[in-house]
């Protein structure tokens, strides 16, 4: 695990590993994943988010040295690259997709609810620790609005108890759960048969869900109309005459 956060171009799919040996993700890993993200449409598909270490992310690592800042106004920028990583999530071009073993805790509980499509093992444990450390998990939950019902979100948030990768599913928090011995060939299939649709519905499929949700009805209405035009008349869609 001599990379912290590896990222390697492997054809059409962008590949990134947190790899940290304490399983947490620094501040500087998640600002270097937000600019990665940010220009991955540049190279790939689609992302593959992974961790090196038997656990997925066992919470967010700060950096800076010596005691936060007493003002809460200048400590706010010591945020800025966790902030800035569910921002580029949500924004990435391209889908984000996540294969979570062992524990997600914190920050990684974060990042699974806003990939696009996330696997976990059956054996992988999810929770919301901060409470436990006196520390307010409105970070976390800032990633999990829209995305996990108030009551599910609240009661992790509360109890900081661990979930099982079925209540996970449950909540909202992944959109598979595999055996754990499966969990690898599921999610590079499933990176197959999402490379294997065309470019601009890839892309157009996630720029819709993440502004349509925003909008009221009529104006999600007129935008899926002009996507749908627009993506349905690129070459790309146009199957080959037989």
């Amino acid at each position: 695990m001599s990379d912290p956060l590896s990222v390697m171009q492997d054809g059409r799919p962008l590949r990134i590993t947190f790899g940290r040996e304490d399983g947490g993700v620094s501040d500087g890993m998640a600002a270097r994943m937000s600019a990665v993200l940010m220009r991955a449409h540049e190279t790939s598909d689609a992302v593959l988010l992974t961790a090196a270490g038997p656990d997925f992310c066992t919470g967010r690592v700060r950096e800076a040295s010596g005691p936060p800042s007493p003002e809460a106004y200048s400590r706010r920028l010591e945020y800025d690259g966790v902030f800035g990583s569910y921002t580029a999530i949500r924004n990435a071009e391209v889908p984000v997709v996540a294969a979570i073993e062992g524990r997600a805790m914190g920050y990684g509980t974060a990042v699974a609810a806003l990939c696009d499509v996330s696997f976990a093992s059956d054996t992988a444990r999810f929770n919301i620790p901060e409470i436990e450390h006196n520390v307010m998990p409105t970070m976390v939950m800032s990633a999990l609005a829209g995305r996990v019902s108030r009551n599910a979100a609240l009661w992790m948030a509360y109890s900081a108890a661990f979930i099982d990768a079925q209540r996970a599913l449950a909540y909202g928090i992944v959109s598979q759960v595999v055996p754990a011995a499966a969990l690898q060939d599921e999610v590079e299939q499933f990176c197959r048969v999402l490379l294997g649709r065309p470019r601009p519905a890839i892309l157009g499929l996630k720029e819709y869900l993440r502004v349509a949700p925003r909008m009221d009805d009529q104006a999600a209405t007129d935008y899926a109309r002009s996507l749908h035009s627009m993506v349905n008349s690129a070459a790309a869609m146009k199957r080959p005459a037989h």
